[in-house]
């Protein structure tokens, strides 16, 4: 509220109530006696008593009466009798007899009007002899349906003012202004006006919230000079100028700051987050920020209750000076107590303990309540959720109580279907679709049934899925799944049952280190091709295997990441048993880089490095050995193409592999373009030896969501061999890397 210092004070006067129904009223005098009252009144005579009591006569009879009288120039009298009728004398105004009237009643008090035409008397003509005509007018008709009048705007006075603030004030009223909004034209000069009178009171409000609360703004419509002898209507074509004079007037500056709130911990709690200071001029969004910062740090601080009051800022119009007064009403400090739901439940309590990053007796911080509620929106399992402190005054020490997160729940649909789509050269056409139940096993026991439907892979699938398991992040997944893979490299029909514990970033909480572990059980029928025979053969594997990963995220996103850098580590030893038991481990390692050139550039690059260690390649089932190749891989070449290959230039795989590629990705908008180049290659030994890598080279566009960009890259290898494509085309969900 912003006042200014007034003397004097009306008020409303009070209209008086009505007694009450019961009340017993005074009495009261008569104001004349009924004996006088009688006396007053004159005596009715017998023939006026007789006439009184005469029956009136019919319609038809008073009509004939009325007829006959008006033939004969004269009225009936009052008891509408004929005798009693006296000669009409036709009325006179200053002396002049009035014109006989329509009807012949000279008397009426409104008459009607005298008929000189006979034309106008004559009866009307058929309809259907009535002839039409359309009407002639003497100039042609404007096929336009709004003729549109120009104009201009011109601001005076502003300068001084906008000189003296932070904010462009011309540029701020371009923006907001209705006149500019018109871009010049407008339908009728009512129209600028309107516009000129609503762009006058923005100028006001718009000064007012600088401290200019004295301003005078004043507008009018300018056709230029009157020239001589101009005749109306070309004036009224000349240009139109709406004006604006501006004068700013003085400008209010905060000589006092008084803040009334009781005592806080620690003691400058308020003050050293409030951001006005005295002398600073009383702008409105410097003021409502300073408030703001307030409501915001309290709640992080401990007090959850605390409300900011009504401000009242005093001006001074003789000196410029306002104090400005703000209650604050700080409540209880309080502490983490404990946690009670409410309302449709998706799971107890007790697993929104497990969500919560605060434990009973810490300090109350609203950001760890937003943060839960943004974990409770991330189970997916909810239409509406909220958390709210509940005060309990139950004492927590240190001049503290304890307050209850209220969880109230409204738990949502429960199943999803999901479908996505990919294409790749030397992958194909790849659909996968998914049947999910989000909380078949309270709580967050999710239960997934998932199919696989490509040109070159088939299979189907069921998950077994615990969420925040024990733990917030931490998931505990069963796998198992049946799938077909018909792929240059090999031919495969293999089953898999596996389980993994991870602990991984999200979209609400990015972590800087997360790890996996698990172990897993591989059944595989597989075709290699055997040197030694000069042909393909299948063979049956058996695989147990255990994983370990671990990775550090030091980058500002986790679906399209700017800058910074990521590292994983994946280790997983294995033992396959085809013909004899063959023991090895596989070891990979993943390094990205993010590095922003300007907001709209950005140049990323990835390597990769894995080898597997302690088995010949010919031990190994082609589905464990490493590839490169793809849209994942080095774009440019099909789904793992490079490396090793037979005799029928298939890709046999190798023991180790090394890849590395680099972006450049520039974003207008919700469109990007990226230009990349990528190398890799796979070797037979089990370290790479960087020899012989190959590269390739393209375009890609992406088109960016909230969920993350969708990816369309185009590329073509460089030195190009025999059976290699020209083009590549990878079309698919998220960055390359």
């Amino acid at each position: 509220m912003v006042r200014t210092v007034e003397t004097g004070q009306t008020g409303p006067i009070a209209a008086p109530s009505p007694p009450p129904p019961d009340a017993v009223l005074p009495e009261v005098a008569p104001i004349i006696e009924d004996e006088e009252f009688e006396k007053a009144i004159p005596p009715i005579s017998a023939e006026d008593d007789a006439e009184l009591d005469r029956p009136l006569e019919s319609i038809a009879d008073f009509e004939k009466r009325q007829a006959a009288e008006a033939a004969k120039g004269g009225k009936p009298a009052a008891g509408g009798s004929a005798e009693a009728t006296v000669e009409a004398q036709p009325p006179q105004v200053d002396g002049v007899p009035v014109p006989a009237l329509a009807d012949g009643d000279t008397v009426e008090a409104i008459g009607d009007a005298p008929i000189s035409d006979a034309e106008l008397a004559a009866p009307l003509p058929p309809l259907e002899n009535f002839d039409v005509e359309p009407v002639q007018f003497a100039e042609a008709e404007d096929d336009k349906d709004n003729v549109e009048i120009a104009y201009s705007v011109k601001v005076n006075g502003l300068d001084a003012a906008d000189d003296s603030t932070d904010v462009d004030l011309a540029d701020l009223f371009g923006d907001l202004s209705a006149l500019y909004d018109g871009d010049g034209k407008a339908d009728n000069a009512a129209m600028i006006r309107a516009r000129l009178s609503a762009d006058g009171e923005l100028m006001q409000r718009i000064l007012a919230s600088e401290g200019y609360y004295d301003a005078v703004v004043d507008t009018r419509i300018d056709r230029g000079e009157r020239v001589e002898g101009e005749e109306a209507e070309e004036r009224q074509r000349r240009p139109i100028t709406a004006i604006i004079d501006v004068k700013p007037g003085k400008r209010y500056t905060l000589a006092d700051i008084i803040i009334n709130a009781a005592p806080t911990i620690p003691p400058t709690l308020i003050a050293d987050n409030f951001p006005l200071s005295v002398g600073e001029p009383i702008v409105a969004q410097r003021i409502q920020g300073a408030e703001a910062a307030i409501a915001l740090k309290l709640p992080q601080e401990g007090y959850p209750f605390a409300k900011v009051g009504q401000r009242d800022i005093l001006l001074d119009g003789a000196t410029g000076d306002g104090v400005y007064t703000l209650p604050v009403d700080i409540g209880k400090r309080s502490r983490f107590g404990g946690i009670e739901t409410t309302g449709d439940l998706a799971f107890d309590a007790e697993h929104v303990e497990v969500l919560a990053r605060f434990k009973r007796g810490d300090l109350y911080d609203s950001r760890m309540v937003d943060d839960l509620r943004q974990a409770l929106v991330a189970t997916g399992l909810f239409s509406s959720v909220a958390a709210e402190p509940q005060a309990t005054g139950e004492s927590a020490g240190d001049d503290t109580e304890y307050v209850t997160m209220l969880v109230t729940q409204q738990a949502g649909p429960p199943r999803t279907l999901a479908a996505s789509a990919g294409y790749g050269t030397g992958e194909g056409i790849r659909l996968e679709g998914s049947w999910t139940h989000r909380n078949l096993f309270p709580p967050e026991g999710a239960l997934t049934f998932r199919g696989v439907l490509g040109t070159q892979e088939q299979g189907i699938g069921a998950t077994l899925r615990r969420s925040n398991a024990g733990r917030r992040d931490r998931t505990m997944e069963l796998v198992t799944e049946v799938t077909r893979s018909n792929y240059d490299a090999f031919n495969a029909i293999t089953g898999r049952v596996g389980v993994r514990v991870s602990y991984d970033s999200t979209p609400i909480w990015q972590k800087k280190f997360t790890y996996a572990y698990g172990a897993e059980l591989i059944a595989t029928r597989e075709d290699d091709y055997d040197f030694t025979k000069g042909a393909r053969s299948y063979d049956f594997y058996t695989i147990l295997g255990l994983t370990g990963q671990v990775g550090m995220d030091r980058t500002d996103s986790l679906l399209n990441p700017t800058k910074g850098f990521r590292i994983t580590s994946l280790i997983q030893p294995e033992g396959s048993l085809a013909g004899r038991f063959s023991p090895y481990a596989r070891l990979r390692t993943d390094v990205s880089g993010y590095y922003p050139v300007t907001d709209s550039i950005v140049l990323a690059g990835r390597v990769r490095v894995g080898s597997i260690l302690g088995a010949a390649r010919e031990r190994l089932a082609p589905s464990r050995r490493f590839y490169a190749g793809g849209g994942g891989s080095v774009r440019g070449f099909g789904y793992q193409e490079l490396g090793p290959k037979d005799p029928n230039n298939d890709p046999i795989g190798g023991r180790s592999v090394a890849e590395a590629a680099f972006e450049t990705r520039y974003r207008f908008g919700n469109f990007g373009v990226v230009g990349f180049v990528d190398a890799g290659q796979v070797y037979r030994s089990s370290a790479p030896t960087f020899q012989n890598l190959r590269f390739g080279a393209g375009i890609g566009a992406r088109y960016y969501t909230n969920f993350g960009p969708m990816r369309f890259d185009i590329a073509t290898p460089i030195g190009r061999k025999p059976g290699e494509a020209r083009v590549s085309v990878y079309v698919s969900i998220g960055q390359a890397f």
